[in-house]
C-alpha cells in the first residue's frame, strides 16, 4: 500500500456503526466515523466524492441485497464494508449463511474499488455481549480470511485498548460516542496509508469509578430505555432501520453536500 495515497471517492456500506450512531448532531442526525473520514479525505482532494449507504439495524443479508450492488456500481476508490455483527446478536443465527453472504459481498466489492476496507468491530465488556462473543470472534476470523484472499485491509477495532473503555460508548452501550467515532476515523485513515495525526488507540486518562448508586441508576436507565426495547426487536424480528433510507445514497461531490457540525448546518468549504 502506498503511503500518502490520493483517494478521490469513498463509499461506506453497513449498519448503525457506519451510519454514525451515537454521534448525534444538533439536527438529530448522526455523523460518525465515515462522515469524519470523508471530510478529511475531501480536504486533500477538491473533487472528492462520497456516499454512505449504511442503515441502522441491517443484517448481512439486507446489506448484500440492498447496498453491495449499488456500491460496486459506483466504482469508488475506497469502499468500507462493516456488517454481520447484528446477525451474531440475534437469538438464533446460521453462521454458515453469514459467512457465505460476507464472501459474496467481498467478492463483489473487491474488484470494484482500489481499496476495500473491512473491520473487526469494537466490542466492550459486559454480560450482554459476552454471551455472543464466540459468534463475534467467528465472524472476525471469517473477515480476516476473506481479507487475506481478496487483498482487503482489515482495521482491528476489536483488539483496541481504548475502545474497550466504557467512556467511549454511548448510553445505549452498543454504539460509540463522538470521541469513539473520531478515533475510528483516524484508524481507517492510517489503514489507508495516510500519515498518522495521533495514536488513535491511546487509552483515556485513568478516572475514578462512579459511585455504586450512580452505577445502579445508570444500569436501570439503560435497561428500560435501551436493553428491553433491543431484546423486544430481536425476539420479534423487527429492526430499528425498518423503512429507513440511507443518509447519503448517491456518490456526490463532498463540496456540494450539506454538512451539519456541532455549530450547525453549513456547506463544506
Amino acid at each position: 500500500m502506498s503511503i500518502n495515497a490520493s483517494y478521490t471517492s469513498l463509499v461506506a456500506v453497513g449498519d448503525s456503526f457506519t451510519e454514525g450512531m451515537s454521534d448525534q448532531l444538533p439536527d438529530g442526525s448522526y455523523r460518525g466515523w465515515a462522515d469524519l473520514l470523508a471530510a478529511r479525505l475531501a480536504a486533500r482532494t477538491p473533487e472528492f466524492r462520497y456516499a454512505n449507504l449504511a442503515v441502522r439495524g441491517k443484517l448481512i443479508g439486507q446489506i448484500v441485497a440492498e447496498q453491495v450492488g449499488p456500491a460496486a456500481a459506483m466504482g469508488a476508490d475506497v469502499v468500507t464494508l462493516v456488517g454481520g455483527l447484528n446477525d451474531t446478536l440475534r437469538p438464533k443465527v446460521d453462521m454458515g449463511r453469514v459467512r457465505g453472504l460476507l464472501e459474496e459481498a467481498v467478492e463483489t466489492l473487491a474488484p470494484s474499488c482500489r481499496r476495500l476496507v473491512l473491520m473487526r468491530s469494537p466490542g466492550r465488556q459486559g454480560p450482554v455481549l459476552d454471551k455472543f462473543r464466540p459468534r463475534m470472534e467467528a465472524l472476525f476470523a471469517c473477515i480476516d480470511e476473506l481479507a487475506a484472499r481478496h487483498g482487503a485491509v482489515v482495521v482491528d477495532l476489536y483488539g483496541s485498548r481504548a475502545l474497550a473503555d466504557p467512556r467511549l460508548w454511548g448510553v445505549d452501550r452498543l454504539h460509540l460516542t463522538t470521541e469513539g467515532h473520531r478515533r475510528v476515523a483516524e484508524a481507517v485513515w492510517q489503514a489507508l496509508g495516510l500519515d498518522a495525526e495521533e495514536d488513535w488507540d491511546r487509552p483515556l486518562p485513568p478516572a475514578l469509578p462512579p459511585a455504586w448508586a450512580r452505577r445502579r441508576a445508570a444500569d436501570l436507565s439503560f435497561t428500560r430505555a435501551h436493553l428491553l426495547p433491543w431484546i423486544g426487536r430481536r425476539l420479534t424480528g423487527r429492526s430499528s432501520g425498518d423503512g429507513r433510507a440511507a443518509k447519503r445514497p448517491e456518490l456526490l461531490r463532498y463540496a456540494d453536500m450539506r454538512v451539519v457540525s456541532a455549530e450547525g448546518p453549513h456547506q463544506p468549504e
